[in-house]
Formats: C-alpha cells, sequence, structure tokens
C-alpha cells in the first residue's frame, strides 16, 4: 500500500522509478570504477534496486515482501566501497536522475536521501 503524501506518490510511482534504475545501470555496467564490484548481468541487481527504491520513498514494501530487512550496509559489506567509488555510484545517480526527468524539487530531494544512504554503505578507505 502507497502513503499518502510520499516521495513514491509524489514522483509519479512505478514507472518515474523503473526509468530511473534504467538510466542508473545503463550508466554502472560502463564505469570503470563501478565495473570491479557489480555483476556482470545487472538485470537481478536492477530488479532489486526497482523494489528497494519504491519501499525506500514511501510505496509498496515490496523489497520487504521479496528479500525481507533492507539492512544495505551488512547487504554490501562484501563489496569494497570506497569514497572513490561511492562518487562514482552518485555521479551515475545524478545523471540518471535528470535522464529520468524526475522533476525539481524531488529530483534535489532524491539525490540528498541517496547521497546519506551512499555515505552509509562506504566501507574501506582509499
Amino acid at each position: 500500500m502507497t502513503q499518502p503524501g510520499t516521495m513514491f506518490e509524489a514522483i509519479g510511482g512505478f514507472e518515474p522509478i523503473d526509468r530511473l534504475v534504467t538510466a542508473f545501470y545503463k550508466r554502472v555496467g560502463q564505469h570503470p570504477k563501478l565495473i570491479p564490484i557489480f555483476p556482470e548481468d545487472l538485470t537481478e541487481t536492477a530488479r532489486k534496486q526497482r523494489l528497494f527504491l519504491t519501499q525506500f520513498f514511501g510505496g509498496p514494501k515490496l523489497y520487504l515482501e521479496d528479500r525481507g530487512q533492507p539492512m544495505l550496509r551488512r547487504r554490501h559489506l562484501p563489496f569494497p566501497i570506497t569514497p572513490e567509488r561511492r562518487d562514482a555510484w552518485l555521479e551515475c545517480m545524478a545523471e540518471a536522475l535528470i535522464e529520468a526527468e524526475i522533476e525539481e524539487p524531488y529530483r534535489t530531494a532524491i539525490f540528498e536521501k541517496l547521497t546519506l544512504t551512499a555515505n552509509h554503505m562506504m566501507n574501506k578507505p582509499e
């Protein structure tokens, strides 16, 4: 169930999330700093990201139903996430938000929230 007044609702629901994830992984799959920590086939990774972002922005709790509690930091510990890789990830996301035509002020609000999450995921110095 979608909560009224959520970011998910404000940006238009599933379709913008899908556009965002598609645009994002197109970049991740070509980014030299990110390729080493992502699988060659990004299909399942993108599917999980769609579920997560839907839930993260106040939509249906699809990630919880499919994968359980997010526990993002723990799930990402096997991957060396350095400040440089965090920045690369955020660069891909910033470009994807524009390509997916997420309008302001939502684009900035989403990017700020994802920046906090990306900072939390770092687990290794350069």
